[in-house]
């Protein structure tokens, strides 16, 4: 962000405990006006007791916090738009009466509410169902209402807490477009997620919370270069084992065969494009690319960082299958 552009969030030393237990500690954030922030990590991480200070639910213990340069959000109530990680609509309103409900409670008038409203529910492909009972829509249906609720008022700051659990990938793909669509219109979001791919995939600043502290806050470009494993993917034509012979290439520093692909670790004083050129002549070939981290990647390495080399490997399953779980039931959730 350019200079003179001011932040839409502030955290200076946030902390929070529930009992003995830390939830968030020692915190520092800032979010300028205008970006789009991602809050990653695993679940239980920090990040919806993070989001909920912001929102002034929760109070911190110690810190400074401030939100669209006041002291609490609860003064800039209405230029802020909050879909929470607990659903919510009221059951027996019928779907376009509930957003006509939440719109006024915002302070639009109602004279121009309900083509808005309609306007919205044509966006998010819920058009027919305007009239229907929010209790009779399924649970995605639901979550669609209730983002069309935190945005319909054209709030400057949108905080979106898991968005996307209980989506289908259509759904999700439909939420992604209309978060990009709030962020060219130049509004600051923020949404956190446990499911990292999708932070990848909307995100140009990452903050990365692990049990209770912020691990990593950085744009995304500058993630990946700071990661770069420095390793390519080979996937070779011949069924016979090609470790040895990928090893001798000069410039190639490690070689590990996972499920039928070998990575390679090519020494940093080494060009990659060089070294892939080099495999290429070396052995039969059937594709080959240079290996992008991951967040998932970036997340492990560095919560395993400064491990027991013994127990480095089996930390890095042990994460994998925690946020692979996580993935997976979202993907429960939906079905």
């Amino acid at each position: 962000m350019g200079a003179g552009v001011s932040n839409a969030i502030m955290m200076n030393g946030v902390r929070k405990t529930f009992g003995p237990k830390v939830a968030v500690e020692g915190i520092d954030l800032q979010i300028p006006q205008g970006a789009i922030y991602g809050f990653i990590g695993p679940n239980g991480a920090g990040k919806t007791t993070t989001i909920r200070m912001i929102m002034s639910i929760l109070f911190p213990d110690s810190g400074e916090l401030a939100v669209l340069g006041k002291k609490s959000a609860v003064e800039s109530k209405d230029r802020i738009g909050y879909l929470p990680e607990e659903r919510g609509v009221y059951k027996k309103m019928k779907v376009a009466a509930f957003l006509m409900h939440m719109g006024r409670l915002k302070g639009l008038d109602s004279a121009g509410l309900k083509p808005k409203v309609m306007e919205w529910l044509e966006r998010v492909e819920l058009a027919d169902v305007s009239k229907k009972k929010c209790e009779e829509l399924s649970k995605g249906m639901q979550q669609k209402v209730q983002f069309i609720a935190s945005v319909l008022h054209d709030p400057d700051l949108i905080i979106l807490d898991e968005p996307f659990s209980g989506l289908d990938p259509v759904n999700m793909r439909l939420l992604r477009d209309l978060i990009n669509d709030q962020h060219a219109a130049g509004k600051t979001v923020i949404f956190s997620t446990h499911v990292m791919q999708q932070a990848e995939s909307i995100c140009d600043h990452i903050i990365m919370i692990h049990e209770g502290k912020k691990v990593l806050d950085d744009t995304l470009g500058d993630i990946r270069t700071r990661f770069d494993p420095h390793a390519i993917h080979v996937d070779t034509i011949s069924d016979a084992d090609q470790t040895t012979a990928i090893a001798a290439i000069q410039g190639i520093s490690a070689v590990h065969k996972h499920e039928g692909i070998y990575e390679v670790k090519v020494a940093d004083s080494i060009d990659q494009q060089q070294a892939m050129q080099s495999i290429l002549a070396a052995i039969p070939v059937s594709s080959i690319e240079i290996k992008r981290p991951t967040l998932e990647d970036v997340f492990i390495e560095i919560v395993t960082e400064g491990t027991n080399a013994q127990h480095h490997d089996q930390d890095q399953q042990q994460l994998r299958a925690q946020l692979l779980a996580g993935s997976k039931g979202e993907e429960e959730a939906s079905s």
